[in-house]
């Protein structure tokens, strides 16, 4: 398998089942309708965990864009290499939404609220403000790419790694993740966007097109500052 058929196939299985536990949490007549925010965050980190332990032997598993740019800026990835792994993972993000849309298929038309159906595949604030939810997805990626860089530069034991980022996605989700839903990943929130504007989802509304660059730009930035700061201080 190459690198970026890798990212591809791990961006989906991340996409499916965390957007899998929302569209379980959200949608009308699932048994877990109204798990909370909880299962949503576990779910999340599960999938991050299942879905590095199924390609970081091959591409190191990045699965995010802001993750590859940080990479590459702090000189730990080849510049050659980052149109293709973000091209992968946005087209794996795409496909892990349309699976959880075929998943799903009679509870679409079972649920009337539109923006529940479009939070299935992607993010939206809690409070809509420009400013403070930009500084959410910066703030929160850069301490996802700071945590990683730290979770390399220490030994664990072999095959711990995947459940530790595992376990820091859950932590950003329950301390940073109230107020934007915690996209930190570009691929993760607009491949399934996409996905949610192509798709022919019962009543399903608008994507909310104005605030998609949000969750894009805010990750890369963050993923940015956070490998600026390790560099920095380490």
């Amino acid at each position: 398998m190459s690198n970026y058929l890798a990212e591809f196939f791990g961006t989906l299985l991340l996409v499916l089942l965390g957007d899998g536990v929302v569209a379980s949490v959200t949608l009308k007549k699932t048994k877990s309708e109204n798990a909370g925010w909880l299962t949503v965050v576990i779910g999340w980190g599960l999938a991050v965990t299942l879905a590095i332990y199924a390609v970081g032997r091959i591409s190191g598993a990045h699965l995010n864009p802001a993750i590859t740019l940080a990479f590459a800026f702090s000189g730990n990835f080849p510049a050659d290499q980052i149109a293709g792994y973000i091209l992968a993972q946005l087209a794996g993000g795409f496909t892990g939404a349309a699976l959880v849309w075929a998943h799903f298929f009679p509870h679409w038309r079972e649920t009337a609220d539109a923006k529940a159906k479009l939070g299935v595949f992607c993010t939206a604030p809690a409070i809509r403000n420009t400013f403070f939810n930009v500084l959410s997805e910066i703030l929160a990626t850069a301490v996802l790419v700071l945590a990683l860089l730290f979770i390399g530069a220490n030994k664990f034991t072999d095959g711990l790694n995947p459940m530790v980022v595992g376990l820091l996605i859950i932590s950003i989700g329950l301390s940073l993740g109230g107020t934007t839903g915690f996209a930190i990943n570009p691929a993760r929130d607009l491949g399934p966007r996409l996905a949610h504007f192509i798709l022919p989802i019962h009543g399903k509304g608008n994507s909310d097109w104005g605030y998609s660059w949000i969750p894009v730009v805010g990750p890369v930035a963050g993923g940015w500052l956070g490998a600026w700061v390790f560099q920095f201080l380490f």
